[in-house]
């Protein structure tokens, strides 16, 4: 006995088509990736810094109170500048006895107290002042800006901008032209600058004498960079 099996026309149809490109591209499409940066310059609004207070003394206790005492008047001088509470943060605190060289015996008491100071042209006025009152571990300041997000959106715009004359000068070259977008990628972004805060902490001048007058502090431009990688599907021109 044979067996006729009857195969719809819509099947037939769909089977003879050929898979989807997992691009998102169609059949009749040409698919362009293009790589494109763009770049911001901003003016910083923050001043980070570190200072602290390290105090030698013959016992622990006399160490702890002098260092307290110290921190004390260099934390409300901060404060009469300006700077809110939550704009200061104790980096950190050691107590320890000395057990070699000169002053082997005796006890050193630090404290570090990192700073971020919105009155960025004070903040060399904030450090001279700082120093007076017996600060000698300094670090800073470095200059950042405080929305990072809102400082690279034009930058993020350029790059796309960029990324869609590049995509229309090739389109132009072969013939063709965009159709769509098919993907945007973020590929991040690079700053310049110094080095965090917390780095220049440990690098922070013991007994550093006070300065003869607060140095200038010069705000200059941030500069971000940013790169995007953006999928064009491009098709004949009509």
């Amino acid at each position: 006995m044979r067996i006729l099996t009857v195969i719809p026309l819509a099947a037939l149809a769909a089977c003879s088509q050929a898979p989807a490109d997992p691009r998102g591209v169609d059949r009749d499409e040409t698919l362009l990736t293009v790589s494109a940066t763009g770049q911001s310059e901003t003016v910083p609004d923050e001043a980070r810094f570190s200072l602290g207070v390290e105090i030698l003394a013959g016992s622990a206790r006399e160490a702890s109170r002098l260092n307290a005492e110290k921190m004390a008047e260099v934390t409300a001088m901060l404060k009469d500048f300006g700077i809110e509470e939550d704009m200061l943060r104790t980096q950190t605190i050691q107590l320890g006895r000395i057990d070699y060289g000169k002053d082997r015996g005796r006890y050193r008491a630090s404290n570090i107290l990192e700073v971020r100071m919105k009155d960025v042209e004070r903040a060399g006025e904030a450090i001279t002042r700082a120093t007076e009152l017996g600060a000698n571990a300094i670090g800073g300041p470095q200059l950042v800006i405080s929305d990072r997000e809102a400082a690279t959106k034009s930058a993020y715009a350029e790059a796309y901008q960029n990324a869609r004359i590049r995509a229309d000068a090739y389109a132009e070259a072969a013939g063709l032209e965009v159709d769509r977008i098919l993907t945007i990628r973020d590929n991040g972004q690079q700053q310049g600058g110094p080095w965090p805060v917390d780095a220049m902490a440990e690098m922070a001048v013991q007994a550093a004498p006070p300065p003869v007058s607060a140095p200038p502090v010069q705000p200059g431009l941030n500069r971000d960079t940013v790169s995007v990688s953006v999928a064009f599907a491009l098709k004949p021109v009509d």
